[in-house]
């Protein structure tokens, strides 16, 4: 094959989007003859879509430096501006910073008006959104914006439309945010926008998207991403970031097994990546679910040393374990330490259910206030049920049967709609306990049941053991089977007691107390105390009375 031959269908692969022999058939031109400046950009991008990280930097640095040979200033800077956008992706902080100067240097030298100075503008107005000043970011993205129009550039305008819908929605203007991701959505799927910003405006709004909880426009962005991947099968860039997605969505809706397929996935796709941080949060969320704590715990670490917090999942998992005092500290540490309005939404309804069971009423009473406060604003279906769920929980331990039984049929019915099978379970569960403090056993039975039938559809025991004794892990359910001073745990216990409070009961230090709360879980087969508080119901250990006292 010629040189020519080569770099002809070196250009018609990359046209058609088949990465890697568009690189193959470059690389093989260029083992001939040196390539020019533009087709050193196409090999570089090429590079870059199929995983070849610094490969693409080798070739963008060559392009820039034919430009600037050739002194095409433009060229020379958005080949400089490329490279800083590629470094940051990778977490390159420092050297991004330092090709975006030199792009802004280049310009500046040679008094260019382009559209490059749009480009210029994004990285910016990300780390104002990022820092907490959501209103510069959208004075930024608006400009780029502008300088989209003026030069009629596709790319730089669904950038900054898709950028501009992030820092509406920190300012809480959720409809026209939620409007200019679908407008930038509207170009990428019309193929308006080159393959880097499609796959960069797909995961801006898809995260814009998990921030306000709109599970509805998530599962729709996510399909079509996943599509717009399996398009281009030689494509690593991006695919990472779809599994992330697409397992959030597949948890949400009850398809544990596919969530943790794409999480571990996505773990192995985006190892030496920051986003694998996200990707081991989701493994570790999946696993806490299943009552798989070790697996959990390992997973939190891992996203943990790769940089994204592992909460509230956590907090959650010191809960799950029985460990209330620790769970609370925790949750009122990330609490303090969490300013963004829009960030605390992920907090919130983890910090009602960990307060009201270590018995901090008043504070858990203020989180569900603050989440429906959020949900007023917000609208979406997801973050109303999370609303309503966490006030009909704290309305229960007030005393308000009447209200929490109103807020907790909201909670299943938005659940329900939405098809979220562990979500609605949970809202069954508060129901059977509003149920038993009516003094109605058949209605307690009956929400117990419809939380269990939820639950069987993921096929996880831990989950079921927890309001069905039946599917329990050990043989014995029985009151016999435990011990006298497990019994007065388990009563201590269900009445909302934490274990520094039982402890203080008993006079017995709460190492011992965690002992024999472990034990309780391992004789009855459940993996919560809620768990446990369900079946000491089931048995008829407590009265309502006993848990109101607590």
């Amino acid at each position: 094959m010629t040189e020519a031959q080569a770099l002809d269908r070196a250009r018609a692969s990359f046209d058609r989007k088949a990465w890697a022999e568009s690189y193959r058939f470059f690389q093989a031109a260029e083992r001939d003859a040196a390539l020019e400046p533009e087709d050193l950009e196409r090999l570089a991008t090429a590079a870059y879509l199929t995983g070849r990280d610094e490969e693409s930097e080798i070739y963008r640095t060559r392009a820039h430096q034919l430009f600037l040979e050739r002194s095409d200033g433009e060229a020379a800077a958005r080949a400089a501006c490329w490279l800083g956008f590629e470094l940051l992706q990778r977490g390159a902080r420092a050297p991004a910073s330092g090709w975006f100067a030199r792009a802004e240097r280049i310009l500046a030298d040679a008094q260019l008006d382009c559209v490059v100075s749009g480009y210029l503008l994004i990285p910016a107005a990300i780390q104002r959104i990022v820092q907490g000043d959501p209103a510069a970011g959208d004075v930024a993205f608006a400009r780029a914006a502008d300088i989209a129009r003026r030069f009629g550039d596709r790319d730089l305008a669904s950038v900054a439309c898709g950028g501009r819908g992030r820092a509406l929605i920190r300012l809480g203007q959720i409809v026209e945010g939620v409007a200019l991701f679908d407008e930038a959505m509207v170009a990428v799927i019309a193929g308006d926008v080159t393959p880097i910003s499609a796959g960069d405006v797909y995961c801006t709004v898809l995260e814009g998207c998990q921030e306000i909880f709109d599970v509805r426009r998530s599962y729709e962005w996510t399909t079509l991403l996943a599509r717009w991947c399996s398009t281009q099968p030689d494509l690593v860039r991006y695919r990472g970031e779809c599994l992330i997605y697409r397992a959030e969505v597949m948890q949400f809706g009850g398809h544990w097994t596919e969530a943790a397929r794409d999480a571990h996935d996505a773990c192995d796709v985006l190892m030496s990546r920051p986003a694998a941080g996200a990707a081991f949060y989701r493994v570790g969320e999946l696993h806490r679910l299943r009552g798989e704590f070790a697996d959990a715990e390992a997973a939190y670490t891992r996203a943990n040393e790769r940089g994204r917090k592992p909460q509230p999942g956590l907090s959650l998992l010191r809960l799950a374990q029985g460990q209330i005092d620790a769970a609370a500290a925790s949750i009122r540490s990330v609490l303090a330490d969490t300013q963004v309005r829009i960030a605390r939404t992920r907090i919130l309804p983890a910090a009602v259910e960990i307060l009201l069971a270590a018995g901090d009423l008043d504070h858990a009473r203020r989180a569900a206030e603050e989440l429906s406060e959020i949900a007023g604003a917000f609208g979406t279906p997801f973050l109303s049920a999370a609303a309503a769920q966490a006030t009909g929980a704290v309305l229960i331990a007030d005393g308000d049967i009447a209200a929490a039984s109103a807020s907790l049929r909201d909670a299943c019915e938005i659940w329900r709609d939405l098809g979220m099978p562990y979500e609605e379970a949970q809202s069954c569960r508060l129901m059977a306990a509003v149920c038993e403090r009516r003094g109605d056993p058949e209605g307690h039975r009956l929400e117990l049941d419809a939380a269990r039938t939820l639950l069987e559809r993921l096929s996880v025991a831990p989950c079921v053991a927890a309001v069905d004794p039946r599917g329990a892990r050990a043989p014995q359910q029985t009151p016999g089977s435990l011990s006298e001073r497990e019994l007065q745990v388990l009563r201590l216990l269900a009445a909302g007691n934490t274990n520094r409070a039982i402890a203080e009961e008993l006079f017995i230090s709460e190492k011992t107390v965690a002992r024999h709360v472990s034990n309780i879980f391992d004789k009855v087969g459940v993996s919560s105390r809620t768990g446990a508080t369900a079946w000491a119901f089931q048995q008829n250990l407590i009265s309502t009375g006993d848990q109101s006292s607590g």
